[in-house]
């Protein structure tokens, strides 16, 4: 489980709905969005939490086509950090995006044939 939580989080449950086509349900007291395992590769939730907490987490998801989610993220309001970077010893693709609350993620693709 991947959690990420801050006080603006129906902002961010908008942003990965329409990012990855998660189905965020926060129909709870706390707000909190819970991702189901089987909507979106992994189980994880988005929360509030108290202002001004230092502690993060940066998780890789992997995608499809990197190159049209990195255009996505930004249409969606987020900043790419690392763009599409090839590991060929790896054999992947991995970049970095910003959602809108300022969060890093990774993406990834695998490169073998």
């Amino acid at each position: 489980m991947v959690r990420n939580h801050r006080w603006r989080c129906h902002r961010l449950h908008s942003f990965y709905s329409e990012l990855f086509g998660w189905k965020i349900d926060a129909n709870n007291e706390m707000q909190y969005g819970l991702a189901a395992a089987e909507d979106a590769g992994i189980g994880g939730g988005i929360g509030p939490d108290a202002e001004g907490g230092p502690g993060y987490v940066t998780f890789y998801i992997d995608v499809d086509d990197i190159n049209a989610y990195t255009v996505k993220v930004e249409q969606l309001g987020g900043k790419i950090i690392m763009p599409p970077t090839e590991l060929s010893d790896f054999n992947m693709t991995f970049a970095q995006f910003a959602d809108p609350e300022g969060h890093v993620i990774g993406l990834t693709q695998s490169t073998r044939q």
